[in-house]
């Protein structure tokens, strides 16, 4: 089960619901993926409305937990206010933190991310920070109270797949809370490297709603996590430079 502040799942998988083509095909998407995390920017919804947004009048919200975040903010305050509105809307008390440092290349700004974890956890929210792939600074969001560690495999929507492995397997390896892939996933190859290495879960968006498939491709990357997280708890032989028989040379025939 992965497990994330008092919550527990039985899929490793988290999806978001932006830049698909239409709700029937997110809907489609998100059935096939088997998801039971949802995330999506609060920004892109009027939450100041009674009625539900759009496409969570399709769901079965029993079914999903909602992980929205705050992408779009700039600034501390910016995400503490969508993080304090999510949650007087009821929709949920985890919050995703999102802070771009730059409007280009969408990276996160470190020391605003590790301020407004701080702000949030002491506030009761279930925080899960977006962040690089720096293994100080994830201990540092760890020691602030976060519930989960989210480091880009590389830039969001780029595809680009894991870019740093290293610096991923170093995060995995020190940290006590689940560390969830996220940004960049282009193929499920790259979702089954991620959960190789050791991760709790991969969170994607782009690699589904942008493939030509979205509804194959959701259920490819269902199965690419499961056989990723099998894989690492099973345990890979170790690389050798030579070949060796697959066959014990014991006990066989010789002229």
């Amino acid at each position: 089960m992965l497990k994330i502040g008092p919550y527990s799942f039985k899929s490793r998988l988290l999806l978001g619901t932006g830049k698909f083509s239409s709700i029937e095909v997110q809907k489609q998407a998100v059935e096939a993926s088997e998801t039971e995390i949802l995330t999506f920017a609060l920004r892109r919804m009027n939450l100041k409305e009674p009625n539900q947004p759009v496409f969570l009048e399709l769901l079965d919200l029993d079914r999903y937990k909602l992980l929205p975040n705050t992408a779009g903010a700039a600034t501390v305050q910016e995400a503490v206010r969508l993080a304090r509105l999510a949650r007087a809307s009821q929709l949920c008390d985890m919050i995703k933190v999102e802070i771009f440092g730059d409007p280009d290349n969408l990276l996160p700004d470190p020391v605003a991310t590790l301020e407004a974890t701080r702000i949030l956890v002491d506030e009761g929210f279930i925080v899960l920070p977006y962040t690089n792939d720096d293994p100080i600074l994830a201990k540092k969001l760890e020691e602030a109270g976060a519930h989960a560690i989210m480091p880009g495999a590389s830039p969001i929507g780029s595809g680009q797949g894991l870019l740093n492995p290293l610096y991923l397997r170093l995060i995995i390896e020190q940290s006590r809370v689940p560390v969830i892939v996220d940004a960049g996933i282009g193929s499920p190859a790259d979702a089954a490297h991620a959960m190789e290495l050791g991760a709790a879960g991969v969170l994607l968006n782009t690699a589904v709603s942008g493939a030509k498939d979205p509804v194959g491709m959701a259920r490819g990357m269902k199965l690419a996590v499961e056989a990723g997280r099998l894989g690492f708890l099973s345990g890979r032989i170790p690389k050798k430079e030579m070949a060796t028989p697959s066959s014990p040379a014991e006990g066989m025939l010789t002229s």
